[in-house]
């Protein structure tokens, strides 16, 4: 049973009006993401804080060649109770990774043929890292054999498959754009979410969900925040770079002078978005969110390119560092399927155009004998959707 708090107070330090206040609506974010009623936090995003953790593991055992395909498997498809992560905490959740990749409601939920396809991906890049990458472990690799490969210098050792991509960062990269861009921008974030049945009248009622502090379109606005801000210790001051998803690759893209001040953008607009559902101002709310969906899909994007300039510079000098650019730039061209467009119902790239920009950068020996030209050519057919230049990220 749902509970009426008729007592709503926010503790949020707002420069202008709320519609609580004057029936105005909100025009500036609040200074923190700090929301209460009754005196107690109503933010909870404990379900993607445990994803994210799951995921870091995942990624970590991936270069264990101790780890099976069994035991790769099972941390990425978990069933509570096993003891399938080193957190007792992470073995008693109900929750898993897999079930959450391509499992948007605005993207997947009429669409189970690509969702169960990409889940196959996922599937058979965790089996080839240990059918292909684990046993030539040792190995040197070459052009058709998978194996080791050094950086140059007596730089790090990378560990590749016989087209000279690391699984692993595919994996890693790749599930930035289905889990964590995909749950916030095309689930969370969307209006067949937020708005679900009775969620409008209860949010304006200040009913609450069962047993909790929060009403449902409220948390739902969080958990979209949780895929980002999961990891940090205190999120009311972000400092970004607290795992190895999203918000390290925020983290990066800031750090980058032609993009600084992207984090306060799309930080401002979780805040001012979460203040208008509290304020019961929805045309506020939905105007962050397209903004949410423009940068954080600025940052899969900008990404991608970045890893594939830097591979395509390294190629010639040092093929280990360039293919391990080049793995993590193919992870976030993979991603780019997640992304959504704002003020549409469409992703910037199709599932098809992404398989394609695959194959041809996988095609024959892979990485061994991919052309700079073709670099150029993915990497300004990616520049071409967005507000970005091709030297502002690459650099």
């Amino acid at each position: 049973m749902k509970k009426v708090l008729v007592s709503l107070a926010v503790v949020v330090s707002l420069v202008s009006c709320s519609k609580t206040d004057n029936g105005l609506p909100i025009t500036v974010a609040p200074t923190k993401y700090n929301f209460e009623r009754n005196g107690e936090s109503t933010i909870d995003f404990n379900g993607q804080t445990t994803r994210i953790k799951m995921a870091g593991e995942f990624a970590s055992a991936l270069m264990k060649t101790t780890e099976t395909e069994a035991t790769l498997d099972a941390k990425f498809a978990h069933t509570a109770g096993n003891a399938d992560f080193s957190d007792a905490d992470l073995n008693a959740s109900s929750k898993n990774i897999r079930s959450k990749v391509a499992a948007s409601n605005d993207f997947f939920s009429s669409n189970s043929t690509d969702a169960t396809a990409i889940k196959n991906q996922f599937d058979g890049w965790i089996a080839a890292q240990v059918t292909e990458v684990f046993p030539n472990w040792n190995t040197d690799a070459a052009a058709g054999v998978a194996g080791k490969i050094q950086q140059a210098g007596g730089g790090a050792t990378r560990y590749v498959s016989a087209k000279g991509l690391e699984y692993n960062q595919l994996i890693a990269k790749g599930l930035i754009g289905g889990l964590m861009v995909d749950q916030i921008l095309n689930n969370y974030l969307s209006t067949a979410v937020l708005d679900e049945a009775t969620n409008i009248s209860d949010n304006n009622g200040n009913v609450t969900a069962t047993d909790k502090n929060y009403t449902t379109m409220e948390h739902k606005w969080d958990e979209a925040f949780g895929y980002l801000y999961g990891s940090e210790d205190d999120i009311t001051a972000p400092v970004l770079g607290k795992d190895s998803f999203l918000n390290k690759y925020l983290s990066r893209v800031e750090g980058d002078a032609d993009f600084a001040g992207i984090s306060k953008t799309i930080y401002d607009a979780f805040k001012l978005g979460r203040a208008a559902i509290v304020a019961k101002d929805y045309n506020t709310r939905d105007e962050q969110i397209e903004i949410l969906r423009e940068k954080i899909s600025e940052i899969v994007a900008i990404r991608a390119v970045y890893y594939l300039q830097q591979g395509k510079g390294k190629l010639a000098t040092d093929k280990a560092a360039a293919f391990h650019d080049l793995s993590e730039g193919l992870g976030f061209v993979y991603s780019l399927q997640f992304t959504r467009k704002p003020n549409s119902s469409e992703s910037y790239f199709t599932k098809a155009e992404v398989d394609t920009f695959m194959d041809t950068l996988l095609k024959d020996n892979g990485f061994w004998d991919v052309s700079t030209n073709t670099l150029d050519q993915i990497s300004n057919t990616i520049v071409g959707k967005f507000n970005f230049t091709l030297t502002q990220a690459a650099n």
